[in-house]
């Protein structure tokens, strides 16, 4: 019955997630200066709370964006003030520069790796906790058609904040509460046990 529910659940997102225009990377890249000084000029950033956005998928950039610019699903200050002259061209653009650009490897902390692997691979079957890769695939590379993100070798401490603000409400921009709905029912060990082995995925 659940994988009926998902089935539909999955089939319905595709379905409704509008895709933005087609993005000119070289323009984002020209657009891209402002996002430098935090993301790294390749989207590798250095700062760990800092997300990747180097590989990441060019609709799912452009949705943050707008969710940022709007304020009533994702809420962020610093991130707020840089989109705010941003058009939605601006964004596609954007998104299209980040995602041709090639992500850096990461680590996973050994001594969560086996933690973190059965929580992506097959979640917590006693609490109601569902596996990572059903969504964002055996790779943690994510579905872009239905903007499900790419995960691999994200900074374990970005990915830690976002379960975390999705646990708590503070963020959401997930469609029919999924995310919100899984970390409602992981501990604080699990989130920082996946979010390791996330960030060792390639």
């Amino acid at each position: 019955m659940k994988l009926k529910v998902f089935i539909s659940l999955f089939s319905l997102l595709a379905i409704t997630s509008g895709a933005h225009a087609a993005g000119d990377a070289a323009a984002g890249k020209n657009k891209a200066a402002v996002c430098f000084s935090c993301h790294g000029p390749n989207g590798n950033s250095m700062n760990p709370v800092w997300p990747k956005l180097a590989g990441q998928h060019a609709d799912y950039i452009a949705k943050q964006l707008t969710d940022f610019k709007t304020g009533k699903t994702r809420k962020d200050p610093l991130m707020l003030g840089q989109v705010a002259a941003l058009s939605e061209k601006d964004m596609a653009d954007l998104g299209a520069f980040f995602a041709k650009q090639k992500i850096s490897a990461g680590g996973a902390d050994e001594t969560l790796v086996k933690e973190g692997e059965k929580i992506f691979r097959a979640g917590n079957k006693a609490t109601g906790v569902s596996a990572c890769m059903a969504c964002h695939g055996p790779t943690g590379s994510g579905n872009p058609a239905a903007k499900f993100p790419s995960l691999q070798g994200q900074h374990a401490a970005y990915t830690e904040k976002a379960l975390r603000d999705f646990k708590t409400g503070v963020r959401s921009n997930d469609a029919g509460k999924m995310m919100r709905n899984v970390t409602a029912m992981m501990t604080e060990r699990e989130i920082k046990a996946v979010s390791s082995y996330i960030q060792g995925l390639h």
